[in-house]
């Protein structure tokens, strides 16, 4: 008889990168003389657990594990923090609250087994499978046996640095240092909402869904294995790991003159990791990256216009109506991304569309669904077609998650058979033992993944939605999501296990839907929060979920800054936040005009149940929460602006794209010897005539702004500065301060000429 699932137990546990959960072994992989935390989490009410532990050499023990509950930063963690969605994900996990012990000691040579035995108050019992562990050990000279190569670092390699983590059978990680001078600044590793410059700081890089607050936990959606180095004398070079495993460094927190990486490896018993090494000033060592990674194609100018949704924007007549009213405050709109329009089951369908439901999961056509005239969609085609006829594009979201029976009751009969389809035709992403993996996030829990590492599920999961463009005219995708894949051992098509292939899935997802787009004749616009080496190649960016509070705002500018030193081009954020209530007159408008500057403006809003007062970030919405009179004419100043910047954006993308002298750069690019441009981390050159100095602190008046060597003209007065010092200006709501290289300014005033 099969004894009841009294609990459960994983080693690696649920596998989020920053917490813990009850049944997992911490840490998964111990050192020689560590002890270790064992873990379970309860299925049923249990009288008792206990551990058999078994070292390979010596006598076994048993001992008793005590009732545990998680910690709670972790419990939170774990449950997605506060938010909507956060409920849900503390149901999914489920179980009675967990049990854990301690063991012995692990020694040096010597590997364990270890079992559980579990007593319900009600009688049953169980007894789990054996598990292993074996300890790890550092070592500077590889025992017999066992293989391992470092190479590419050589010219920065501080000797004698380099160090393997190894147990008696398996390489396990790397650890080594690059030298550093004093006053060395480090900039990169993907973007980054913390600081601009890492140095004195420690940081990992893997893809990470922080919800919220990414600069106070310095976690990112868009990590890169990649950094520049700027000397205090100018001198500059930078590295990149070549690698889509985990990485960490400690940035000259240890020991000042090294920067230490730690990489994590295959685990087999012949191990490498190749490091590329990268001379020049910051633009060439940039090139040098992008011409491993790859970069962005010039985009379409439309995507410089302003951008506009609304989560809870959920239906036609409310599309419609947001934009009649930007028409009747004569505020332009260039894009519009309508977020709420599907079943949210699958994400392909339109809510409310009636059909023949299709048991095999095969595509469907847009003659294949009728819409009621009274429904949430009544027209989709006409309300694209009136959309373009006003000069708006329109960009519907994706999520690359399908729901299941596991994940959620009363599902429709055809994301049901979607499901089976993915698993039985083999597109879903598997766990070790071959099953389907259900996602473990908070976000979408329990739902299937489509296996994007391979060209045909790729071509099967976007066959769903060839009608959004083909037949109604869609114009681009939001890919959100993407961080989804936890688990070491995940199994991708492509041949990788998760350890290698969970941070590179948002760029498969993102290059998914842009061949869709371009497979249509259209450009590949995806709007994307997560990322790795590689998304340089695939479309916009925006910074993902923040609070309106005057910190995000000031870390999202750092976000943009970060991101464009690793080559993502076009990137923009949901000005001033888009979670909680709508954000006070003065920070709105100061992220307006901040974000005019940015390649991409755009605002949006959190779902939040329709509930009185909408949190539309809309410029009427803002104005009428908050009575003040300034907002609508304010933002409408700066949305002409903008219509009056996208000649310039354009034509400095395709700068950018040919040159890699990133289109949002932070002054080191250019003055890489100027050691005044780190006391002023969030001022920007827009393109090669553009300094942008955004004011960033509530109830400012006057704003000091540091400007480089040569004259500048402050965009605003006419007025011509001296540069290589810090000038102060007043700073009216309706003003950013920003300055034009002398030598442009001829060819650029126009673009001011129409306050």
């Amino acid at each position: 008889m099969i004894s009841p699932a009294l609990l459960v137990h994983r080693p690696h546990g649920i596998e989020h990168p920053y917490a813990t959960s009850l049944d997992q072994r911490i840490p998964v992989q111990p050192l020689t003389g560590e002890s270790v935390h064992l873990g379970v989490q309860a299925l049923a009410d249990l009288e008792s657990v206990t551990c058999e532990w078994v070292p390979a050499t010596g006598a076994a023990t048993t001992f008793a594990l005590a009732p545990h509950e998680a910690d709670a930063a972790d419990a939170a963690a774990l449950a997605g923090g506060e938010g909507h969605l956060a409920a849900a994900q503390a149901a999914s996990l489920g179980g009675d609250g967990g049990w854990a012990g301690q063991s012995p000691s692990v020694e040096d040579g010597a590997g364990y087994r270890y079992r559980f035995h579990a007593t319900a108050r009600d009688g049953a019992t169980q007894t789990t499978d054996w598990y292993a562990v074996a300890p790890a050990r550092w070592v500077a000279d590889l025992p017999a046996g066992l293989a391992a190569t470092l190479t590419g670092a050589d010219a920065r390699l501080v000797a004698g640095s380099v160090e393997w983590l190894v147990t008696d059978t398996s390489v396990q990680r790397v650890r080594f240092a690059l030298a550093l001078s004093e006053g060395d600044h480090v900039v990169g590793f993907g973007e980054r909402f913390d600081h601009l410059d890492q140095a004195g700081r420690r940081l990992d890089v893997v893809v990470f869904e922080q919800y919220k607050s990414q600069g106070a936990h310095g976690r990112t959606y868009l990590p890169m294995p990649f950094a520049h180095v700027v000397g205090a004398d100018g001198s500059t070079w930078g590295f990149h790991l070549r690698t889509t495993r985990r990485s960490w460094y400690d940035v000259g927190v240890s020991t000042p003159d090294r920067l230490v990486v730690e990489v994590a490896l295959g685990g087999s018993a012949s191990e490498s990791l190749d490091v590329g090494l990268y001379d020049g000033d910051p633009t060439a060592v940039l090139r040098s990256f992008l011409d491993e990674a790859g970069r962005a194609e010039e985009l379409p100018s439309w995507v410089f216009r302003l951008w506009a949704s609304g989560n809870e924007w959920n239906t036609q007549d409310l599309v419609t109506a947001r934009m009649d009213t930007h028409r009747e405050l004569d505020i332009p709109v260039g894009a519009i991304v309508i977020e709420a329009w599907s079943d949210e089951e699958g994400i392909m369908l339109f809510r409310d569309a009636s059909y023949t439901s299709r048991p095999d999961g095969s595509p469907f056509s847009a003659d294949d669904f009728t819409f009621a005239s009274d429904g949430a969609w009544p027209d989709p085609k006409a309300m694209v077609d009136d959309l373009h006829s006003r000069g708006i594009k329109v960009i519907l979201w994706q999520i690359p998650l399908l729901k299941t029976a596991q994940s959620e009751d009363g599902l429709h009969e055809q994301v049901l058979a979607e499901g089976e389809a993915m698993v039985r035709e083999d597109h879903a992403v598997r766990e070790a033992d071959g099953a389907a993996y259900l996602n473990r996030g908070w976000w979408f829990p329990k739902s299937l993944m489509p296996d994007l590492s391979v060209q045909r599920t790729r071509d099967w999961w976007t066959a769903k939605r060839d009608y959004l463009v083909r037949d109604l005219g869609i114009d681009g995708f939001k890919t959100d999501g993407g961080e989804h894949a936890w688990g070491h051992d995940l199994r991708y098509a492509d041949g990788r296990k998760g350890d290698e292939g969970n941070n590179l899935y948002p760029v498969h997802y993102a290059r998914a839907f842009g061949d869709l787009l371009k497979k249509h004749g259209k450009a590949p616009i995806t709007f994307s929060r997560s990322g790795f080496t590689g998304s340089q190649a695939h479309g916009v960016f925006w910074a993902g979920d923040e609070d309106s509070t005057w910190e995000a705002y000031r870390n999202s500018v750092t976000a943009g800054l970060t991101a464009a030193s690793c080559g993502i081009v076009y990137w923009g954020w949901d000005i001033a936040g888009f979670s909680g209530p709508v954000p006070d007159p003065e920070l709105y408008l100061r992220a307006v005009g901040a974000s005019a500057f940015m390649p991409v403006m755009q605002y949006h809003s959190e779902f939040n149940h329709h509930q009185l007062p909408l949190r539309d970030r809309t410029p009427w919405h803002v104005a009428e929460q908050t009575g003040d009179e300034r907002v609508v004419p304010v933002f409408r100043e700066f949305a002409h602006l903008r219509e009056r910047l996208v000649d310039y954006l354009t034509e400095q993308a395709a700068v950018t794209v040919s040159t890699d002298r990133p289109l949002m750069r932070a002054l080191f690019f250019d003055h890489p010897g100027d050691a005044a441009v780190w006391e002023h981390p969030r001022q920007w050159m827009l393109g090669a005539d553009l300094l942008v100095n955004p004011v960033t602190s509530e109830g400012a008046v006057e704003w000091a702004t540091y400007l480089p060597a040569g004259q500048w003209v402050d965009v605003w007065t006419g007025e011509v500065h001296e540069g290589g010092r810090v000038v102060e200006r007043k700073v009216p709501i309706d003003e950013v301060p920003v300055y034009c290289r002398a030598e442009a300014w001829d060819s650029r005033a126009a673009i001011f000429a129409g306050r």
